[in-house]
């Protein structure tokens, strides 16, 4: 069965040679990866061009000027085949039996007659100093998105999902792959996990991060969000404002950043989750 693989990319050949190996060298063969070239100017194009020569699974798609990581991502997935499309972030890799693990779950829930979006797994997560896998949920759907991203920032899922929720949002500031998560979980049921450490996500301190987003697009991607869904509790929205504030982004929080998360709510909980969150933050020296 044939699964494709969308991967945005600009300026980062090194890496992107590393990920692109990755899928490559899948214990499951049949695939195809569709390069999405956001206007790269280090020589890219021409690997990339060289490389679908040699290896009919690979096309590449150039843009002149950047578009943004969603309208790659969109552009790449548009022109995929494979029943089955998932994404990969060119500084990250995918660990070898990734899709293969995913087709035999996606197997066994079809033949139970489980309705789910998708299925995500866990990460190794690779930094400088260390390397750590994180628990996740089993299943995540709406109301646990709100709550933590426990799918990540990939999702295994069928191409008619992602083309029939509409795709990436490119007017989203940052949060893409939530607010995408969020609109496929809603329509075609939870995502389910795969319990494996099948993802090798990059967490360093590197300027070029796509995942190290300024406050201010966070709290846009925030209001956005909100706005989609008007009538989740103001507890799940308040939860959501708190992953704004986490460790990973390694913004101070701020004295209108505590007026804005209660607003929506005190409560005895409210505070302990913000104290947990505080403390948290000064155990890892971000606060």
């Amino acid at each position: 069965m044939l699964v494709s693989i969308y991967m945005p990319t600009k300026d980062r050949l090194e890496l992107l040679q590393r990920a692109v190996n990755s899928v490559l060298t899948q214990t499951h063969q049949e695939i195809e990866l569709v390069v999405a070239n956001d206007g790269s100017s280090d020589g890219t194009q021409a690997w990339l061009d060289q490389l679908a020569e040699k290896d009919p699974r690979v096309r590449a798609i150039h843009n002149v000027r950047p578009l943004g990581a969603p309208a790659a991502r969109n552009s790449a997935i548009r022109l995929t085949r494979g029943e089955w499309v998932t994404g990969l972030d060119d500084d990250d890799e995918f660990m070898p039996e990734r899709l293969r693990y995913f087709l035999d779950e996606a197997t066994r829930l079809d033949a139970a007659g489980i309705r789910y979006s998708g299925l995500y797994s866990t990460e190794r997560i690779v930094g400088s100093s260390r390397s750590y896998t994180l628990d996740k949920k089993p299943e995540a759907g709406l109301r646990d998105l709100f709550h933590h991203n426990h799918i990540g920032n990939q999702i295994f899922a069928r191409r008619a999902t992602y083309l029939e929720v509409g795709l990436f949002d490119e007017q989203m500031p940052a949060w893409q792959d939530l607010e995408l998560f969020m609109r496929m979980v809603d329509r075609f049921g939870p995502a389910k996990l795969v319990p494996e450490p099948l993802y090798l996500l990059a967490d360093d301190d590197r300027s070029d991060r796509i995942s190290k987003k300024k406050k201010p697009k966070l709290i846009d991607a925030y209001e956005r969000i909100v706005r989609k869904w008007p009538d989740v509790a103001r507890e799940d929205k308040q939860r959501l404002f708190l992953q704004l504030l986490a460790p990973f982004y390694g913004f101070p929080i701020e004295p209108a950043d505590l007026g804005k998360y209660f607003s929506l709510g005190i409560s005895p909980m409210a505070c302990a989750r913000m104290a947990k969150l505080v403390f948290v933050r000064r155990r890892v020296g971000n606060t």
